[in-house]
């Protein structure tokens, strides 16, 4: 189904009832009529304050609406509303209740469609498939349960600052572009985000309204910015004087058709209401052929932030103090799939490391007994009360490799994106072949002797790259410490330490039809401090890499990042979920960061060649201990819906 839905094809009455009606507008009323002349009904959703009858009110007919359990054994016709039970219905599709509704549906007339979806109509009888309830509502039924659900949201995301940071500003002032909900698969509604785009209109609180009550109008699309939406009242045309941002999935977003059906009232805007004298033609002719968003829409921003991963679930995740082991950590709380996790033997849990639910980082308890990795074992003998195993399905899954044939090798070479310093990519090697696909790498020039600052990378991994691949896409290499023969040539530096390349034919080549462009704006895990999402922008692509530049700061924090990294999110991803987002570092920001920036100097075994990024959160905190780094997310193996060559010169 499609996220969008067109007015035009929304349910309405039998053609006899609607003749019966038609002119009445059952319960409307216009700016020329008296609004007493609106039905009613014994019950009331909700008690509404008295509106003055002198202005143009759009409202429903009063009625009580209720909805079933909603399970799998129910339907709703697409024509007229009728819930029932889902075997009695039409057809294998089961769409429509009786032949009549599947023949109505195709030759309704528009205008009746339009003010059948605006009004709420209650559904007509039908023999059996007619509810015992006295009333039933369709669309607008989740009503409730949208509030209930969202309400929760809303007051949790209320309690979260940005700091006075407006996305909306901050793109109108620049006319910046920002990536779209569906280049991020791992984030909510990125999988059925649909054809959500400008000009779909919505139902939204009329602020421009002196009404002692809450009144709703309806409002279009300007523009998309991930999850925000630039809208406009109907009736201001080209006016934007009143024109507002918001998130898509609030909770005071809704379909066109949402306030007939509960009953809310809808007012046009105070500065607009002399325009027109019958605002009910006016809507009709607009929404005609329009799209509004699909009725169960809230329901998927629900469902789609719903998370497997549980607070005291168990899992073995990287060792941010020494690379090449794990360690068994707990998690502590879980925001928008992202994880809080404590290792398991700090006493006073602030020992902690943040990654996504999809991380490559994470694994079940296990994993590195099983495939030959090296782990630090707990003092804890048993697991404390309330914690257990995370279930291995829930992980991420990574491609299957065949390792019989030809396959890696220690000590052959290749190019990676160091952990250390994800602004670079450095020559490498291979140290050590594991199980099922997993290689040990080290940055060459800047390992340590006892292999401690290894890192585990899977040979599909989009982090790691054939010899050659920088030259070929004009990124500079980094070459090893204390490397004296520059520049740097691969086939003299393999002649030089009688070493081979990894063979081109193993590494991951597909390349998925991401949608990223260069310039758009996204927020981003700042991934040598990953409890921090900041505002940043794409400023290179190279197949499926992404160079992050982290607004308000220079060339040397950014990172290369996957396509597929589940560390970056649409923009609004923090609003929604209640996270806080970093904004762009102002100059006396990073001013104080220039003054301290010595704090990073690395050990050996650590060789840090960039500075740690100074933000909001770290200008009111003690600086971290110079030994805690966190490492590179990398991408969720997952297969491509597409593949390029890497040596295939890409533009600078």
């Amino acid at each position: 189904m499609e996220n969008t839905k067109d007015l035009t094809e929304h349910s309405s009455r039998s053609e006899g009832n609607r003749g019966d009606s038609f002119g009445m507008f059952d319960g409307y009323d216009s700016c020329s009529e008296d609004t007493s002349s609106s039905s009613s009904s014994e019950e009331s959703e909700e008690e509404v304050a008295p509106l003055p009858s002198n202005l143009p009110i759009i409202k429903n007919n009063g009625q009580v609406y209720t909805y079933p359990d909603g399970k799998s054994g129910m339907a709703t016709c697409e024509m007229c509303g009728m819930v029932g039970v889902r075997d009695a219905f039409y057809s294998k599709t089961k769409r429509f209740c009786s032949v009549s509704c599947s023949r109505s549906y195709s030759s309704n007339s528009k205008k009746a469609s339009i003010l059948a979806r605006l009004q709420g109509k209650p559904p007509t009888k039908k023999a059996k498939v007619l509810q015992k309830q006295p009333l039933v509502a369709k669309l607008a039924a989740y009503a409730q349960y949208q509030a209930t659900l969202q309400n929760q949201a809303k007051t949790k995301s209320a309690a979260v600052s940005t700091e006075g940071f407006n996305w909306g500003n901050y793109i109108n002032s620049n006319s910046f572009i920002a990536a779209p909900v569906t280049c991020f698969k791992h984030a909510p509604m990125g999988t059925c985000w649909g054809d959500i785009s400008e000009n779909v209109r919505v139902e939204v609180p009329n602020t421009d309204c002196s009404l002692p009550t809450k009144v709703f109008w309806i409002a279009g699309v300007v523009k998309l910015a991930g999850y925000n939406a630039l809208l406009r009242y109907e009736g201001f045309e080209n006016d934007s004087g009143l024109d507002f941002w918001c998130s898509i999935c609030g909770s005071d977003i809704h379909p066109v058709g949402w306030c007939a059906a509960s009953g809310k009232p809808l007012v046009p805007p105070r500065t607009i209401q002399h325009k027109y004298t019958n605002w009910k033609a006016f809507l009709v002719k607009r929404l005609t052929g329009a799209k509004t968003l699909p009725p169960d829409f809230s329901q998927k921003v629900s469902e789609s932030m719903q998370y497997p991963f549980k607070p005291c679930m168990r899992v073995e995740v990287v060792d941010k103090r020494h690379l090449c082991r794990t360690r068994v950590a707990v998690v502590e709380s879980v925001i928008g799939g992202r994880l809080r996790l404590v290792y398991e033997e700090s006493e006073d849990r602030t020992d902690d490391f943040w990654c996504h639910m999809h991380s490559p980082l994470i694994h079940h308890i296990g994993w590195s007994r099983s495939i030959g990795h090296r782990f630090k074992r707990s003092d804890i003998t048993k697991k404390q009360d309330g914690h257990f195993d995370t279930p291995p399905h829930l992980f991420a899954k990574v491609k299957e490799v065949d390792q019989s044939g030809e396959w890696f090798k220690e000590g052959m070479k290749l190019e990676a994106i160091d952990p250390l310093n994800l602004s670079t990519i450095c020559v490498a090697t291979i140290r050590k072949v594991l199980a099922d696909g997993f290689l040990m790498i080290g940055i060459d020039g800047s390992e340590a002797a006892d292999g401690s600052d290894w890192f585990c990378y899977h040979a599909t991994s989009p982090s790691i790259f054939p010899v050659g691949f920088c030259e070929i896409n004009m990124i500079e290499l980094t070459p090893p410490r204390g490397y004296t023969k520059l520049p740097f040539k691969w086939f003299d530096y393999l002649r030089e330490t009688g070493s081979i390349a990894a063979p081109v034919k193993l590494f991951n080549k597909d390349v998925p039809n991401h949608g990223f462009r260069v310039g758009m704006k996204l927020e981003a895990v700042d991934l040598m401090e990953p409890r921090l999402i900041c505002v940043a922008t794409v400023t290179r692509i190279i197949h499926r890499l992404l160079r992050i530049h982290f607004d308000g700061w220079e060339e040397e924090y950014d990172q290369w990042v996957d396509c597929e990294s589940p560390d970056l999110y649409p923009v609004g991803w923090c609003q929604l979920t209640g996270y806080q987002l970093q904004p762009p570092a102002s100059q006396s920001s990073r001013e104080s960061q220039s003054g301290s920036s010595k704090q990073k100097k690395k050990t050996k075994s650590q060789q840090y060649k960039g500075h740690k990024k100074m933000t909001t959160l770290q200008l009111k905190e003690e600086l971290i201990d110079g030994e805690d780094y966190s490492f590179l997310q990398g991408a969720s193996d997952q297969e491509s819906n597409g593949s390029a060559n890497f040596y295939i010169k890409q533009e600078p």
